[in-house]
């Protein structure tokens, strides 16, 4: 449930490898009943603020997890016994199954009740989180991976969309989007710290049991403040469905290649091809079904398209302040993962404090302003880090930068997820909330093997950084032009 954050920021330790998610005219397909003049997808609304509490808690424990696999990931490597293809492979098999399986999570909430498909998720998830910390080797640690990565694409897909029926559009719905951008990022502040001290202090096992109770937690109170939804009388699209999981999980495989392979590496190349051309089917099969996994008319409206662009680029902006500035903190500065941790709070907790006032600020001035002020802070604060050397202070060269960063995500996050989830039926909703997270996992994969791919041709770290930082900046000046695009609003 990613939906107000780009997409789970990774802290990759020095030694460990880097981990690469109203259509005008669609046809109402709604169970007929009582409750259904409110919308099929309308939550009784019963607890609202509770709900929120939970589906936020949720989307904090999906987020959380992939730093805590890079933070786990090289005392896996020395216990196990792994090869640095098979620790890749710990990471992807969860990328895989997360981005392929996200738009098949949003259409089963549709015909199954979201409260049901998202409780199953969330089951699935914490089990795997719990096996994958007793793992004894390597090939069952990949499978509990994949399994795991399905979970969360079923819980993140509903628990997203659960948070929009359940706060009416507007102010409201605004509000909801801030406060899980606000808990996504101070649960991961809190979460790195936590699985610092444990790989410090401890065994990596106890790091990857942190989200077990979170889950739990979330299974108790899910009945309890949650109504289920109408369903959606409908059929799967089965066609729509292999054909949107084969390009996804092609496309994120590629992509994760391309961060330790050049781009016309077999492993690279073919499944980026692969996956390209099972999306074009997937497109043409969406445009002949009556009832597709994914309406073609979500990106009719252009503001709409514009804020799902946003999240295929932006988290460029984001994701080389963790790559680059963990290694930086250890590999030159001599920091313990701790301190690393430590030097990148200032991110996720100026993101939680500006999330409010992006709210604030989007209604007095209106999204476009917004999201174009959060870009240029983005482009600056990459900028910035691209001159970082080693006799520079943290207080006075890396401090003021992250403060920018955590600032310009909020910035351009929350009016980005408001843009691409207003104007839209209830039936609507699961479908753009999908889009939405599949967007960002894709997104995620194809700015890290970018930015890896633009600083591979220094041989120092130095030019390395400096290089993946320009990147970044160029992934925020994207975001702007984007911006500038959109409509006025008042």
């Amino acid at each position: 449930m990613s939906a107000p954050v780009f997409e789970r920021p990774v802290a990759v330790p020095a030694s460990a490898a880097p981990a690469p998610t109203r259509s005008p005219g669609a046809p109402p397909a709604v169970a007929p009943s009582a409750a259904a003049a409110a919308g099929p997808g309308a939550v009784r609304r019963v607890r609202p603020g509770p709900a929120l509490a939970v589906i936020a808690g949720c989307n904090a424990m999906i987020q959380l997890d992939d730093p805590l696999m890079n933070i786990a990931l090289p005392g896996i490597r020395a216990d196990l016994g792994l090869s640095a293809l098979a620790a890749s492979w710990v990471i992807g098999a969860y990328l895989l199954a997360f981005g392929g399986l996200l738009l098949l999570g949003g259409r089963a909430g549709d015909i199954l009740g979201r409260r049901r498909v998202f409780t199953a998720g969330v089951a699935v998830f914490t089990a795997a989180a719990a096996l994958r910390a007793l793992a004894p080797g390597g090939e069952l640690l990949i499978a509990v991976r994949a399994v795991e990565g399905a979970g969360a694409a079923f819980a993140a897909a509903n628990g997203f969309v659960l948070m929009l029926a359940t706060f009416a559009e507007g102010p409201a719905r605004k509000r909801a989007i801030a406060v899980c951008t606000a808990v996504g990022a101070a649960a991961t502040a809190g979460g790195l710290l936590l699985a610092g001290a444990l790989t410090s202090a401890g065994s990596w096992r106890w790091v990857l049991l942190l989200n077990v109770p979170v889950g739990l937690a979330v299974l108790f109170l899910v009945p309890r403040v949650i109504a289920e939804t109408e369903r959606v009388k409908g059929r799967f699209d089965l066609a729509g469905s292999v054909l949107s999981a084969l390009a996804a999980a092609g496309l994120v495989y590629g992509l994760s290649q391309a961060a330790e392979r050049p781009w016309n590496d077999l492993l690279v190349a073919g499944p980026l091809v692969a996956g390209a051309t099972l999306l074009a089917g997937f497109v043409v099969v969406q445009r002949r079904t009556a009832q597709p996994i994914v309406r073609l008319g979500l990106f009719g409206d252009r503001d709409r398209a514009l804020a799902f662009a946003s999240m295929l680029v932006l988290p460029g902006a984001l994701i080389g302040a963790y790559f680059f500035l963990s290694q930086f903190f250890q590999q030159d500065s001599g920091w313990s993962p701790l301190a690393a941790a430590f030097g990148l709070l200032p991110v996720p907790l100026t993101m939680a404090a500006a999330a409010g006032l992006a709210v604030r600020a989007e209604r007095a001035i209106g999204p476009k302003r917004v999201m174009a002020v959060g870009a240029i802070a983005l482009a600056v604060e990459n900028l910035w880090l691209s001159c970082l050397g080693p006799q520079d202070s943290y207080l006075t060269a890396v401090l003021p930068s992250l403060v920018l960063l955590g600032a310009g995500m909020a910035c351009c996050a929350v009016p980005a997820t408001v843009l691409a989830t207003s104007g839209l039926r209830p039936e609507e909703l699961g479908s753009a909330g999908s889009v939405l997270n599949a967007l960002q996992a894709v997104g995620g994969s194809l700015c890290i093997a970018l930015l890896v791919t633009a600083s591979s041709g220094h041989a120092d770290f130095a030019g390395a950084m400096s290089a993946g930082f320009t990147a970044g900046a160029a992934f925020a000046t994207a975001g702007l032009l984007l911006s500038l695009c959109l409509r006025s609003r008042p």
